[in-house]
């Protein structure tokens, strides 16, 4: 793979019908997903293959207490799409591979208020 710094095809997120409020709580899944990604010794990607599917993944190591491991889990794309959609979680600069791009995907550093646009009206003096 490489580093490219042209910018990469436009990557076109589809949504879960479920509101989409930053601010609101954090639900089970999401906060379970968040804490996942934050954890800086589990680096999380999104691979958006060639044909458009995507997959949020990271690498579980092999756990001696468990006896499980040693391999790529696969994170609930749709509940990932709306944490990146809600700014909690942000992309970085794309590896481009013929086949696929690779994204690392991080906690996002601060939280915004989504904004509104406001529609003002001329006043006639």
């Amino acid at each position: 793979m490489q580093s490219v710094s042209r910018p990469a095809q436009a990557v076109v997120l589809h949504y879960r019908s479920r509101a989409v409020d930053p601010l609101r709580p954090l639900d089970v899944e999401d906060a379970e997903l968040l804490r996942i990604i934050s954890d800086p010794y589990t680096p999380v990607f999104l691979t958006v293959h060639a044909g458009g599917r995507r997959r949020y993944s990271y690498w579980q190591s092999f756990d001696t207490r468990t006896g499980r491991g040693s391999c790529y889990v696969a994170l609930p794309t749709d509940a990932c799409d709306i944490l990146h959609s809600t700014g909690r979680i942000t992309l970085g600069e794309p590896l481009v591979d013929p086949g696929r791009t690779i994204y690392r995907v991080r906690p996002a550093e601060t939280l915004t208020a989504p904004q509104r646009l406001v529609r003002t009206t001329a006043r006639a003096a």
